[in-house]
């Protein structure tokens, strides 16, 4: 896949990301209110809960990002390299400098969103700038370029508010569900089948929001590796920063489910049980895959 068709691609995966979305989290809401015995007003609530989200995920996405991940702006004077590199390349990738922003931490990743080049924003960890060389850090940067360049950075942006809005909706109904107790017992055979089926709802939904981010191809990652090695002119560089990167130790502790596609690396991914049951639905390809194949360049 060239990049002309990637851009392509990515566009219409979103338009169909934002539509199934819109119908999945209606019919959620209108299983739930079924059981509770108003469907239409349930209904009506999910229709306009998921047209807003779809809405503010495609504008706004970039600064529901930004407080998820606690990032803040990177100073020009308190971070020289990084806003040289970027300028560097953003020049040579023909497009706009993102707006550079940084996450205190002592682990080691990166990530880009926006909705286009021109609304874009780059962000690394302070423990990636202080870890990584010079050259390192320049592949890291060419390849969240490609993902901006490659529009990636839309589709993944637009997935992270639409996951995260459906887990917070269904946990805040099931809350007060599970609380007020609320069921029709009018008819009672009717009320322990919509008990049954709003059941399945609060345990399936978080996992098709997970499933939703698993639709994102992992061959984008494979796509960004090689534009951005093309345009460094440097594959060594971005495969020595993926060796530290995939050595790394430390957590992401501002790092969740619904962002956890966004980085170069997938910061939920680590050396216990939960990391590694979290790595079989990994957006990410392995890194030594990818580390191989840039040393084949």
């Amino acid at each position: 896949m060239n990049i002309y068709k990637a851009i392509s691609a990515n566009k219409t995966k979103t338009v169909i990301f934002i539509f199934l979305f819109i119908l999945f989290f209606s019919l959620v809401f209108y299983l739930i209110g079924n059981a509770l015995g108003n469907p239409k007003i349930y209904f009506l609530i999910g229709l306009i809960i998921s047209i807003f989200a779809g809405f503010a995920s495609y504008f706004y996405s970039d600064k529901y990002v930004i407080f998820a991940t606690k990032a803040k702006p990177a100073l020009k004077e308190n971070y020289f390299d990084y806003y040289t590199v970027a300028e560097n390349l953003s020049i040579a990738a023909g497009i706009p400098k993102p707006k550079l922003y940084i996450i205190e931490s002592e682990s080691m990743n990166a990530f880009a969103t926006g909705r286009n080049p021109n609304h874009s924003l780059i962000c690394v960890t302070t423990g990636l700038l202080h870890k990584l060389e010079r050259k390192e850090i320049e592949g890291v940067i060419s390849h969240e370029l490609s993902h901006i360049q490659n529009y990636d950075i839309l589709i993944a942006s637009v997935v992270s508010v639409l996951a995260g809005t459906l887990v917070i909706a269904i946990d805040f109904i099931s809350r007060g569900w599970l609380f007020r107790g609320n069921i029709d017992r009018d008819n009672r055979q009717m009320s322990y089948l919509s008990l049954i089926l709003l059941l399945i709802v609060f345990i399936f939904a978080p996992i098709t929001a997970t499933l939703i981010q698993l639709a994102i191809s992992r061959k984008r990652e494979y796509l960004a590796d090689a534009n951005g090695a093309l345009l460094t002119r440097y594959p060594e560089g971005l495969a020595q920063a993926l060796e530290k990167i995939s050595s790394d130790k430390y957590l992401l502790a501002h790092a969740s489910g619904a962002t956890a596609h966004l980085f170069i690396s997938n910061p939920l991914k680590k050396n216990n049980y939960m990391g590694k049951l979290s790595s079989l639905f990994s957006t990410h390809p392995p890194i030594r895959d990818r580390i191989n194949i840039l040393r084949e360049m």
